[in-house]
């Protein structure tokens, strides 16, 4: 029994980076349903195999998967996404941030389904950037957003700046006052929320067309912000208060960074007046924006429109780092975040500063997809993609945190090549070096092993020898060598740790999202460059974002 949960417990660490008590005893009673009477017993002893299997290198692990065998399930169809629905020519779809800062996580899933059904019909893609409120723009955002996207592997072919466009709203404006079904108010929004919810008419609603167009005029020249907007005249006594009259013109006295200008569509509006001149077939929003599709229905009808194929999808719900372009500008100008790609951040700049690759965040958006529930987003999911990205590509080392020292008697000269990597024996080894001071080495374990160390313990330093601890204080342990043999710690079940050499060794910062782990990385890392990705054994992905003497990191995932 035992045996059989080791097996899985193996496998479930290869393919996930640590083991899964949950996961491991899933599998177990999946290959032996019999067991399914004595999970009480089971459970001491998948929790006690997954952490043996957790504390064994991935080579380690690699190596012992390969001695069982496991049943090859046939591969299930991965889903994918949904055919559009009235295709009878181009496709033609928009992405349409609000230039407040870079694309985060939450943009991703537009771009990506947007770029993916464009692809897919061999359609056109336009980059809309909707910066009609001045308070919200973000002037370096028009090209960081741009760098994103191609980051992200998002092919545009058109870019379209909403506040060039003014004219062309304020030309639509007029057409719809001179329909009649448009005024301009000069009631607070106070007064017309009363009136609104009692189903009346305010007193500029019945002013003659004349009338509306001169004031209009004068919202360019004479009303001060607050003062005036133009209304959409839809009804009073719509069942849905939020139809009823609603603004699509207003003013603003903030400066935009653009243009000199006042007066500016509202995003309805905006919208809908672009969506028909640019050609829009098919726009995907999510659910929250169903009220805002009732809202420009009204305007495509009063001018006469084809409306596109609108696809509202659930929520994608993204936990653990901050979204919010305002939060986090203010959070930079605070001195709280160092830029826009801090690693607490769920920016894209931030994403790939910590070594994810793009085609990661690709697959898994694609695998969320259009579904209509909400759904929260799997950085689980996320870490497996970039894993399998990062696996053939990042070399191996030792890093210790907050390091503590163990002093080994005994101990003989110690060298050993090691592989950088375990399958590509081309990009050559390391070299791990002890030199011991007579018959005395030292070197640095972490902090989180150092506390789990007993007096009488027989440890296993990865790639190394083994050692039994003689004594353990607060911030030193002292140790005798024992043997070079790996075979006497498998069967001795040694607790196998990592470290490094005390003689030499690189200072190592690694930044996470929440925080950063200081200690020492082996020798070896003196060779690494700016945008390597590592795998720091028995610690996790990091991408390199300082090399030389001192290197500093950022961490990806496990």
């Amino acid at each position: 029994m035992e045996e059989l949960i080791r097996k899985h417990a193996l496998k479930n660490a290869l393919d996930f980076g640590k083991a899964n008590p949950k996961a491991v005893l899933g599998k177990v009673l999946a290959e032996n349903p019999e067991l399914r009477t004595r999970v009480k017993e089971l459970l001491p002893i998948v929790d006690k195999v997954v952490a043996e299997v957790n504390e064994l290198s991935r080579e380690e692990i690699a190596q012992a998967v390969a001695g069982y065998s496991f049943e090859v399930k046939r591969e299930e169809k991965k889903e994918t996404l949904p055919e559009l629905s009235n295709v009878g020519r181009e496709v033609v779809m928009r992405f349409a941030p609000n230039p407040s800062g870079p694309l985060h996580l939450g943009h991703a899933r537009a771009a990506v389904l947007n770029d993916a059904y464009v692809k897919r019909y061999g359609g056109k893609l336009i980059l809309r950037l909707e910066d009609t409120d001045p308070a919200r723009v973000y002037p370096p955002a028009y090209e960081m957003i741009q760098e994103d996207l191609r980051w992200l592997g998002v092919e545009v072919h058109d870019v379209v700046i909403q506040s060039s466009r003014l004219e062309i709203y304020y030309e639509h404006a007029r057409k719809l006052i001179e329909q009649g079904h448009a005024y301009v108010c000069e009631c607070s929004a106070e007064e017309f929320q009363r009136l609104k919810l009692d189903r009346q008419e305010c007193e500029h609603r019945g002013k003659s067309i004349r009338e509306n167009m001169a004031d209009f005029e004068r919202m360019f020249t004479e009303y001060k912000e607050g003062e005036a907007v133009l209304r959409l005249k839809t009804g009073v006594d719509l069942r849905d208060p939020a139809m009823r009259d609603f603004p699509i013109m207003r003013i603003s006295e903030t400066p935009h960074p653009r243009v000199n200008a006042r007066v500016y569509p509202l995003m309805n509006f905006s919208v809908a007046v672009d969506d028909h001149l640019l050609g829009i077939t098919h726009v995907l929003r999510g659910k929250d924006h169903i009220v805002n599709t009732r809202k420009q229905e009204f305007i495509y009808r009063f001018f006469g429109w084809e409306m596109p194929e609108f696809i509202h999808y659930g929520r994608l719900k993204i936990e653990g780092v901050a979204l919010s372009t305002s939060k986090i500008k203010e959070g930079i100008e605070a001195g709280r975040y160092t830029g826009w790609d801090d690693a607490s951040l769920g920016t894209l700049r931030a994403l790939a500063r910590r070594g994810f690759r793009s085609e990661a965040i690709r697959r898994a958006m694609l695998e969320v997809g259009i579904k209509q529930s909400d759904i929260s987003f799997s950085w689980k999911n996320l870490f497996a993609y970039n894993r399998e990205l990062l696996e053939p590509i990042a070399n191996r080392y030792f890093f210790v945190a907050s390091p503590v020292e163990v002093e080994i008697h005994g101990m003989p000269e110690f060298s050993r090549d090691v592989r950088l990597h375990p399958d590509y024996p081309e990009r050559g080894s390391r070299t791990l070096v002890l030199k011991p001071e007579r018959g005395v080495g030292s070197v640095f374990i972490a902090k989180s092993d150092y506390e789990k160390l007993r007096e009488g313990s027989f440890v296993r330093l990865m790639e190394g020898f083994n050692i039994e601890i003689l004594e353990k204080g607060r911030e030193k342990a002292r140790a005798r060598f024992h043997s070079l043999e790996l075979d006497e710690a498998k069967r001795r079940r040694a607790k196998l740790i990592h470290w490094v050499p005390a003689q030499d060794r690189v200072a190592v910062e690694v930044i996470k999202p929440e925080g950063r782990d200081e200690g020492y990385g082996e020798a070896a890392l003196k060779k690494v460059k700016r945008d390597d990705v590592v795998q720091f054994e028995r610690y996790g992905f990091a991408r390199i974002d300082r090399a030389g003497k001192g290197v500093v990191a950022y961490y990806a995932h496990p």
